[in-house]
């Protein structure tokens, strides 16, 4: 059955929903459409398909579109991605031309029918061309690690950001210097989806023995797509370093996405470096996998995301929320879903990620002091009705221009 919007009332009380329910009444009559990239993988195709329908369950017409190109394009735009987090990559004029021309193809064949336009992330930035022909209202919605792009990039990116109405990024690290308002949004994880909701014990055992796991070992879990800036590599070294103190077993779970060409390199380089270790588990996870994914969490004794960069990371958010400590790198945005020693272990090195783990993993008392922190800390924060709401008060500030006080009014 289709979730509805009062199925979270149990979770986030009765006043969320109404306040959900009066300003999806102000925005009655507009039509909100999403463009990205990608319909599966990563955390912005999950985020939109679960947003998309519980807005139009609210009463909002949301519509969610998706641009295309060849691989040529998606290199060009990891490229891009890769440069956003730090690294020195420069583009050739023939790829900036050929990433515009995409964009611009694009425009052409994209069924424009909103009011109100959501461009997520770079690959279709450009798209914003298009705004003098169809007018509405435009916002660049930034889903990565913004906080020390590499300056030719983000001189490029900047002349398209700034003609948006308005910027959305994750984290006030992300914040940039821009004629135009930003604003600060976080995202979110639906606790009943597949990926988040309850599961039996049975259903977590099934999956652990299909993936040859013990389920009575302590178990360690990272669940990412495999890219260098997850770094699986650290984890792997992680892994041993506690195993000389703990027995235990690694779980290093994840998928690809269509725009993400480096992902099966990275796969392969990562199952090179397990030298045949039995106990080392790399499961190349298909995109639909969120039942399995969900059981290995709720299986594990320890969540780890061991990140290099990184723009937000729901997976941190999916493990505190199914009450697991979480050992997490204090990068991008995982510091706000993270309040160190009390909701999770934030660490900067691969020693100090091994040490708290090899605490946690001798301490079941302050495991479970974690876990139950981290949970309510992301039901007070980090669940989807807060990020909807969050949503619905941008649009609403920019059908306001100028108003410092915006009225609502129920509907009649």
């Amino acid at each position: 059955m289709p979730v509805k919007i009062n199925d979270y009332e149990p979770i986030v009380g009765r006043n969320v929903i109404e306040e959900l329910d009066l300003l999806a009444s102000q925005v009655e009559g507009k039509v909100i459409q999403h463009i990205n990239s990608t319909a599966l993988g990563g955390g912005v195709a999950e985020l939109l398909s679960r947003i998309v329908p519980l807005s139009k369950e609210l009463g909002i017409d949301n519509r969610w579109d998706l641009i295309t190109g060849e691989e040529e394009f998606f290199t060009i735009t990891k490229k891009i991605h890769n440069s956003l987090h730090g690294a020195p990559i420069d583009l050739t004029r023939e790829e900036i031309d050929y990433f515009i021309d995409t964009n611009r193809k694009n425009a052409e064949t994209i069924s424009w029918s909103g009011d109100i336009f959501y461009i997520h992330d770079t690959q279709p930035i450009a798209l914003i061309e298009k705004q003098k022909d169809i007018g509405g209202n435009w916002i660049w919605r930034c889903h990565v690690d913004f906080s020390a792009p590499y300056q030719p990039i983000w001189e490029f990116l900047k002349q398209y950001i700034a003609q948006y109405d308005a910027t959305v990024f994750s984290a006030p690290a992300y914040a940039r210097n821009l004629p135009i308002p930003q604003a600060l949004i976080s995202p979110s994880i639906d606790p009943l989806s597949d990926k988040n909701r309850d599961l039996s014990s049975e259903e977590i055992e099934a999956t652990f023995n299909r993936f040859g796991l013990d389920p009575e070992r302590p178990t360690l879990t990272q669940i990412s797509r495999f890219d260098y800036l997850k770094d699986p590599f650290g984890v792997i070294t992680v892994y041993r370093t506690v195993k000389k103190y703990v027995d235990c077993q690694l779980v290093l779970a994840g998928g690809g996405a269509v725009d993400d060409p480096e992902g099966d390199l990275v796969h392969r380089q990562v199952l090179d470096q397990t030298d045949d270790d039995p106990d080392i588990h790399v499961l190349l996870l298909p995109p639909d996998s969120n039942i399995e994914i969900n059981a290995l969490q709720r299986g594990s004794t320890v969540i780890l995301q061991k990140s290099l960069r990184e723009g937000f990371g729901l997976t941190v958010a999916e493990g505190l929320w199914k009450a697991k400590p979480v050992v997490a790198s204090a990068v991008g945005g995982i510091p706000r879903q993270i309040v160190h020693r009390f909701s999770g272990i934030l660490t900067h090195t691969i020693d100090g990620t091994a040490y708290w783990v090899r605490q946690i993993l001798q301490s079941p008392e302050f495991a479970a002091s974690l876990g139950k922190n981290g949970k309510e800390y992301i039901r007070q924060n980090f669940l989807i009705t807060r990020h909807i709401r969050d949503y619905l008060l941008l649009v609403l500030s920019l059908s306001h221009p100028g108003d410092d006080i915006i009225t609502l009014s129920q509907r009649a």
